[in-house]
């Protein structure tokens, strides 16, 4: 059996932060390889290729509303982690990286969501938010339309038994039913999170890997 596995960049990053702490961005990517073999043995299959989908690092300009100033986001540990981690997956054997764009005018520093219900619910005061408290918020085009693109052409193609999908995205529904009629075992990976009834209903089965930590990378 040939399966690609498909992997959706930003979810992936937010999942694997927060199952496995922080990480220099090339054990972020030995990590990610460690990941998508994992799916390979656990489904004893034939590795097709990994696709991976992101968008890269902004190196324009936004407001901070603790410094009140203007970010050169070019020069933040931000912007080089993700250079290196892009960097690294593209010379990884049997990785495709495909960038989407950032939208110019989404790009904005805003309040965490947890310090957001700290303050209302009053565990803090507004003055005891910090410039840490804050996280830069982007918007991604182009990324979810690849991913659908990919699924298709995989399908119609018969270029592969399986397609397994890192994400936890319902927008991918009718993606996965095109594949499934055209007889592809589709595999949803949400890494332990929880996903809506309308995308578990049209996936043939759910696989996550290392719930706790890695243990290979």
């Amino acid at each position: 059996m040939k399966t690609a596995i498909l992997v959706d960049g930003g979810f992936y990053r937010k999942r694997a932060a927060f199952l496995w702490g922080k990480k220099s961005a090339e054990d972020r990517a030995k990590e990610l390889q460690a990941y998508c073999h994992a799916h390979i043995k656990a489904q004893n299959s034939e590795l097709y290729r990994v696709f991976y989908y992101d968008c890269p690092p902004s190196s324009g300009q936004a407001f901070h509303p603790y410094t009140r100033k203007n970010i050169n986001l070019r020069k933040t540990d931000t912007y080089n982690w993700t250079e290196i981690f892009l960097r690294e997956l593209k010379r990884a054997r049997k990785f495709a990286v495909r960038l989407g764009v950032l939208s110019d005018i989404s790009i904005e520093y805003v309040l965490k969501p947890e310090v957001v219900r700290k303050l209302f619910d009053g565990s803090i005061k507004l003055d005891e938010v910090r410039e840490t408290d804050f996280t830069l918020s982007m918007m991604q085009k182009g990324v979810d339309m690849k991913i659908g693109i990919d699924i298709s052409s995989l399908s119609y193609k018969k270029q592969v038994d399986q397609i397994i999908l890192i994400s936890g995205d319902s927008d991918f529904v009718p993606a996965a039913k095109l594949a499934r009629r055209e007889g592809i075992d589709f595999i949803l990976d949400p890494m332990w999170a929880n996903i809506k009834d309308n995308l578990s209903e049209h996936i043939d089965g759910i696989h996550s890997n290392w719930k706790k930590r890695a243990k290979s990378e």
